[in-house]
């Protein structure tokens, strides 16, 4: 299903299974962008599984003339003060080429016209600090950044060491 967006030559649609090559390319070219290549661990494999079999993530792809030139992949979380539902977007990439035409504040638009539709109360997402093209963008649209909360990460090998004392 094609989205019509508001820019001539420019559509939205979720991807699909058949997609994994596209979204795994996306996820490789973000990373290098972000300097962190060395730490993708993503196979086809696994993003088919947890995204199109498991629903993990959802997926959405914009194409320029059909042809794919960004991807967003979002999952729910939720707001135990809201008592709803929101989305986190955890990726957001639009190939260098096709940046500063709007596509980022269509795929914005959109993931919000979602959470209003779906009854969700907020999209959340993080950004590196360095990043301030994003940063600049993401004020110009009126997010916040989330000033007195620090992301906390377990993972690796301390995951498995934390999971190990459950059974302890």
């Amino acid at each position: 299903m094609l989205i019509d967006t508001n820019m001539k030559d420019f559509k939205l649609r979720f991807a699909e299974a058949k997609d994994v090559p596209i979204i795994l390319n996306f996820i490789k070219e973000l990373a290098e962008y972000e300097k962190m290549l060395n730490e993708v661990a993503a196979t086809e494999e696994n993003l088919k599984e947890f995204v199109f079999e498991r629903k993990m993530a959802e997926v959405i792809i914009g194409e320029f003339k059909n042809k794919p030139v960004a991807f967003a992949l979002f999952f729910y979380n939720f707001s135990t003060f809201m008592g709803r539902p929101g989305i986190y977007l955890e990726d957001l990439y639009i190939k260098p080429e096709m940046r500063g035409k709007g596509i980022g504040k269509i795929i914005l638009s959109y993931l919000a016209k979602l959470c209003v539709e779906r009854k969700y109360g907020r999209i959340e997402w993080s950004c590196l600090n360095w990043n301030k093209p994003a940063i600049e963008f993401y004020r110009k649209i009126g997010a916040v950044p989330m000033d007195e909360w620090t992301v906390y990460r377990v993972c690796d090998d301390a995951l498995y060491k934390l999971a190990m004392k459950c059974s302890e």
